[in-house]
């Protein structure tokens, strides 16, 4: 570990070998396509605990909606939390949302130029900061995410659970390169994303093989254990009210407004949940993963009748047309069996791209 930290000539090499390899095999993503700060530090907000696989698209969309932090600034929450449903963690839409006044009210919508000054925004962490202000500015500062936080742990030899967290940001503020730190850091999540991986690493291909004093044998913290749990919703649909038809595309359904006060997910809408989970007479069964709980949702057909008997009280109300419901804030469950429903795409609202000037 000392020699990995004082080394120059090591740590020299292990900039270069890693930085060529990024050049070779870097995945083409969207937001490694610009240097705009406002649309790195989307990115980097969305890719928190979410899937590269997942962000792609629903970056895109979002980008095309809301180009600038003055469009985002502009919006309304509930439209910032249509086009972020699917991702996940809507604290962060939230946040995302309010930084942007913030931006708009004190910097007149020119986006904070350093890690420290990223840093006063709402929602904006260290690593985020960090991220931003290297790939973006060019900033010499290093971004320690859980994928970076694995590579230098397996190169320097720590245990995953050791108490190294003051060496772990010295180490890694030592290696980023000062003339390519954005590319550098990239390299580092790159490299922990696609190689070193979490169980059964690639290290006949890794750039730092050769540097490394574990080669992936090291102990790692246990997963958490997975929980099932069985949960039921009631699907109440019925025509639409300007007419009689009975054709699923004219149909509307009923949906429900998760409350403020509640802490996960406060106002997206859903489907009424009902009291107790049907043994059968169900329209589907739906398998929905959240963290460490795997929930087997079980949707019954229920008539607006049977509503009071079946459906436990929940937030406000209100009938909306099935091909209308992709462009509300659904979480993401309801999104899902919706788009079972009715064939509704289960992404947020499409949006038609169209250049424009920035707003503002």
């Amino acid at each position: 570990m000392a020699k990995m930290l004082v080394d120059k000539e090591r740590v020299a090499q292990v900039r270069g070998v890693l930085l060529e390899w990024y050049s070779r095999h870097r995945r083409d993503l969207p937001w490694r396509q610009t240097r705009d700060p406002y649309a790195i530090w989307v990115s980097e907000i969305m890719l928190q605990q979410t899937r590269v696989a997942v962000v792609v698209d629903r970056y895109r969309e979002f980008m095309c909606r809301f180009p600038t932090v003055f469009a985002l600034a502009s919006a309304p929450e509930q439209e910032v939390l249509a086009l972020w449903s699917g991702l996940g963690y809507y604290r962060r839409a939230r946040m995302l949302h309010k930084a942007a006044h913030a931006v708009v009210a004190a910097g007149k919508g020119k986006m904070p130029g350093t890690a420290a000054e990223l840093r006063s925004l709402p929602g904006v962490g260290t690593y985020t900061a960090a991220a931003v202000a290297s790939i973006a500015y060019n900033e010499p500062v290093a971004v320690v995410d859980g994928n970076v936080e694995r590579v230098l742990c397996r190169v320097a030899g720590w245990d995953a659970n050791g108490e190294h967290g003051r060496y772990m940001d010295e180490f890694a503020a030592r290696l980023v390169d000062p003339d390519r730190p954005g590319d550098f850091n990239q390299a580092m999540m790159e490299l922990g994303a696609m190689v070193c991986l979490p169980r059964s690493p690639q290290c006949l291909v890794c750039p730092l093989a050769e540097f490394c004093k574990t080669r992936g044998e090291h102990k790692t913290a246990p997963r958490a254990r997975s929980v099932n749990r069985e949960v039921g919703y009631a699907l109440c649909l019925r025509p639409r009210q300007n007419g009689a038809s009975a054709d699923p595309d004219g149909a509307e359904v009923l949906l429900e407004q998760r409350p403020q006060t509640v802490s996960v997910m406060p106002g997206l809408w859903e489907l009424p949940s009902l009291l107790e989970v049907p043994n059968g007479d169900t329209r589907m069964t739906v398998r929905h993963a959240i963290m460490n709980v795997n929930y087997i949702v079980r949707v019954r057909d229920v008539q607006e009748t049977e509503l009071a008997a079946l459906a436990a009280k929940g937030g406000q109300r209100r009938w909306v047309r099935l091909d209308d419901a992709r462009g509300l804030a659904l979480t993401g469950l309801t999104r899902k069996v919706l788009s079972r429903v009715n064939s509704t795409p289960s992404g947020p609202p499409h949006i038609e791209c169209q250049p424009n000037a920035a707003d503002g």
